[in-house]
This record gives structure tokens, C-alpha cells and sequence, in this order.
């Protein structure tokens, strides 16, 4: 379906990613509603574009649908956001992986259940998850991020499968390292020279063109790190192996713990 004209939701839309989104669909010419837990962050990038702004933690179910109220007029959903993730499981306590599996997963499913039966009356929309190259590969000190995107993945396919022929399209896009927004830029650390990283804006581009030719997956990461986990994927022994004498191993700890006040 095309961009242009259409209503937006976006998730997250106060990261990184989330305001490439946001600027992106609007310069495409998509009315856009942004979201996020705090409406005083979302406000500079609402009054840019000419936005709406519905702010809804999405860790708390009552305000998942507070939000599919508010935004039950839109064609389509970006489900961006998400929280990192990071560290050793047996650092978490219960509270900590409810909201992790609540934020990443819980919310982008019910937020699909609740606004496409409109979509789906309508004979058009689109549902696009965003993703991460986690979806399809393990890393160490990456367990919740990895469950939760590695559950969005199959149940992206699974409704697209159920959505077929009703004119609601269904998409996933997988960022492999998002310079200046990813897990590098959150926690203070300088990329990697050695790790391949994209852009935000590249990501957006990705959301843009999955929408409008309706692809199922989209990977937004440079072909070393696709095949890469593409190889983790099929081969996870494999990749346990090479997990054990992880690259910059030092770094990945430093991140988990940067990170550790977002669970």
C-alpha cells in the first residue's frame, strides 16, 4: 500500500530509530502519530512534523489499549519499540523479564489484535515489526532481547500467513548494528571499527519499502553479518562456539551493565 496519505503509529518514537521513522514517513507524505512513555520527549519531534502524540508505556497492558483506542483510526502500525535486553539472565529479577517480554513482544502483539480488525474491514493496512538481526542468531549476554525477538519473528510470519488476502499486509524488518541509535550509542560506547553497522535512516528507508511492496522480511544489516546469522540460525552449535571466545567481550559487559537501569 502506499505511504502517502495514509495514517501512521509509531512506537519507540523517541529513540533513534524511532525518529528516523517518524521523520521519514512524514517527509512520504503519511500523517503521523508518535509514541512513546514520555510525551514531553515525543513533543520537539511532534511539533517538527506536524504529529500527533500519544504517550503509553507498554509495559502496562491497560495502556497498550488506551493506545489502540486512541490510534484506532490508523492504516498503519510500526511496532518499534523496544527495551535492550542485556545481561545475564540471573542478574534479572521476575519483575524485569515480565517487562522485557511485555515491551518487546507482548505489546507489538495485542497492538496488531486490536487495530487490524479495522484494517482488515477496511481491506487495507499494514502491521510492520521491527525487528533485529537477535532474531535469527543468539549473542551472549543477550537471552531476553534474543527470546523476545526471536518470538516476534515467528509471530510476524504466522500472522502473515492468517492475514493473507484480506489486504492487510504484514512485514518484519531486522536491523543488524544501528550506528548512533543501537546498543553502542545507548550505553556511551564507540562502535567497534571491526563491527559492520547502518543508519537509522537506512532502517527507516527499509520500513518505507516493506509497507509499500509488501515484503515479508526485510534484513537491514551488511551481507557479512546476514550470512553470518544466517549461518548461526542453521548451525547454532556453531555459533556456541564461536560465542565462547566472543570479540570484544570486555565491550558486550560494559553495554549489559550501562543498560542495566532500562530493564
Amino acid at each position: 500500500m502506499r505511504i502517502t496519505g495514509a495514517t501512521v503509529l509509531v512506537t519507540g518514537a523517541a529513540g533513534g530509530i524511532g525518529g528516523a521513522l517518524a521523520r521519514r514517513l512524514a517527509a512520504e507524505g503519511a500523517a503521523v502519530v508518535v509514541s512513546g512513555r514520555r510525551a514531553d520527549a515525543l513533543e520537539p519531534l511532534a511539533a517538527e512534523l506536524g504529529a500527533r502524540v500519544v504517550a503509553a508505556d507498554l509495559a502496562d497492558p491497560e495502556q497498550v489499549r488506551r493506545l489502540a483506542r486512541e490510534c484506532g483510526d490508523v492504516d498503519v502500525l510500526v511496532a518499534n519499540a523496544a527495551l535492550p535486553g542485556t545481561g545475564d539472565l540471573l542478574e534479572y529479577t521476575p519483575e524485569q523479564i515480565d517487562r522485557a517480554l511485555d515491551v518487546n513482544l507482548r505489546a507489538p502483539v495485542m497492538l496488531a489484535r486490536l487495530l487490524a480488525p479495522r484494517m482488515v474491514a477496511a481491506g487495507r493496512g499494514h502491521l510492520v515489526f521491527v525487528g533485529s538481526m537477535s532474531g535469527k542468531a543468539a549473542t551472549p549476554l543477550s537471552s531476553m532481547y534474543t527470546a523476545s525477538k526471536f518470538g516476534l519473528r515467528g509471530f510476524a510470519h504466522g500472522l502473515r500467513l492468517d492475514l493473507r488476502g484480506s489486504g492487510v499486509g504484514v512485514s518484519l524488518v531486522q536491523p543488524g548494528y544501528v550506528r548512533d541509535a543501537g546498543m553502542f550509542a545507548a550505553a556511551g560506547e564507540p562502535t567497534p571499527v571491526s563491527v559492520p553497522t547502518v543508519t537509522p535512516e537506512q532502517v527507516a528507508a527499509a520500513v518505507v519499502g516493506a509497507v509499500e511492496a509488501d515484503r515479508g522480511e526485510v534484513n537491514v544489516a551488511p551481507l557479512r553479518l546476514r550470512l553470518l546469522c544466517a549461518l548461526a540460525g542453521q548451525f547454532p552449535s556453531l555459533a556456541e562456539r564461536g560465542g565462547r571466545r566472543p570479540r570484544g567481550g570486555d565491550v558486550v559487559r560494559r553495554i549489559a551493565e550501562a543498560q542495566r537501569d532500562r530493564r
